[in-house]
């Protein structure tokens, strides 16, 4: 009789050694997937029926004792399981608000390959285009919508991110080198207002800092300036002007932000404040879009819509964009 209760001991051993192990597993891997709690609960019962088979036929000895810690161990197996699912749920979560708050990757291949595109065609002008802006913008179609910005927006694939996200319009890029206000009324007389561009994103202001701390009226007037520039180019242009990015909170930046804003709301412009930028979501935008598209609304995408999609690609993909002196021109 004692060798009986040894050797279904033995056999309990044996059965319930792997259990301490799975737990570790379970434990480490932080996640409920390939781990069936139906299985547990099965186990489970099958160690209540042995221990109740033992009170019933009034065997209380140490393999009962057996039981009771595989039992114990198993049920650790269940406590580890919901603390694993618990995990599973925040990590999709994570996911999805990954998924939302940047461009698929598949999207950035589509857009590298066009903005390469893009690139190559920029080289591909002759030397009179080159000497004479108006022979390369007799390229372009007019009416289209421009941005407007400085060293750092060059390298947006503007055209890629148009066709990726179903803009309904055409849209050049026309940044240029070390932008200035100064700079900026003379290049849009000779390289933008020849288009009659329908829109335009104004990202201004970086190389500006030091005519802002030294007269901020000088700065309103020369922003002014162009804005009545850009209307007597084109009366129904819709404008936008982007804010300079300030991640250090600097207080000059700050000032001038809010003198932006201000200009904006004064010349009935759209403002988009770029703090924003890593909370906008360009994945539902398009996919809003693509619904619109689907139900025949062919409506002009706003302004605001179109810098959250280019700033949101140029914060994800150019880390020039960190830095504030590199963020605009």
């Amino acid at each position: 009789m004692k060798f009986a209760q040894l050797f279904e001991a033995l056999m309990l051993v044996c059965f319930g050694f792997s259990w301490p192990l799975n737990v570790i597993k379970a434990y480490k891997a932080r996640t409920a997937k390939g781990t069936s709690l139906a299985f547990i609960f099965l186990i489970i019962t099958g160690y209540l029926a042995g221990i109740s088979a033992k009170f019933l036929n009034h065997q209380i000895n140490y393999v009962l004792a057996v039981y009771f810690l595989n039992l114990a161990i198993v049920m650790i197996n269940v406590f580890v399981y919901i603390r694993n699912k618990s995990l599973d749920k925040q990590s999709a979560k994570a996911s999805a608000e990954a998924d939302n708050l940047k461009i698929t990757n598949q999207q950035i291949k589509n857009i590298n390959k066009e903005s390469t595109k893009e690139e190559n065609m920029n080289y591909t002008y002759s030397l009179d285009e080159v000497i004479n802006p108006k022979v390369a913008n007799a390229r372009e179609e007019k009416n289209a919508v421009i941005l407007f910005g400085g060293t750092g927006d060059k390298k947006i694939p503007v055209q890629s991110l148009g066709k990726e996200f179903n803009f309904n319009f055409k849209i050049y890029n026309k940044s240029t080198e070390d932008l200035t206000l100064s700079k900026a009324a003379e290049y849009f007389k000779f390289t933008i207002s020849p288009l009659a561009p329908e829109g335009i994103l104004l990202h201004l202001g970086t190389k500006d800092l030091d005519l802002f701390r030294k007269n901020s009226e000088g700065f309103d007037t020369s922003y002014l300036n162009l804005i009545a520039q850009i209307k007597a180019c084109n009366k129904k242009s819709r404008i936008a002007l982007i804010s300079l990015n300030n991640p250090t909170g600097d207080k000059i930046i700050n000032e001038m932000n809010r003198h932006i804003k201000a200009i904006a709301a004064s010349e009935n412009c759209s403002f988009v404040n770029l703090d924003n930028a890593k909370l906008w979501n360009p994945a539902a935008t398009k996919a809003a879009v693509d619904f619109a598209y689907s139900m025949g609304l062919k409506t002009r995408k706003p302004l605001s819509d179109v810098a959250e999609i280019l700033f949101s690609y140029a914060y994800n993909n150019f880390a020039e964009y960190a830095p504030v002196e590199h963020l605009v021109g």
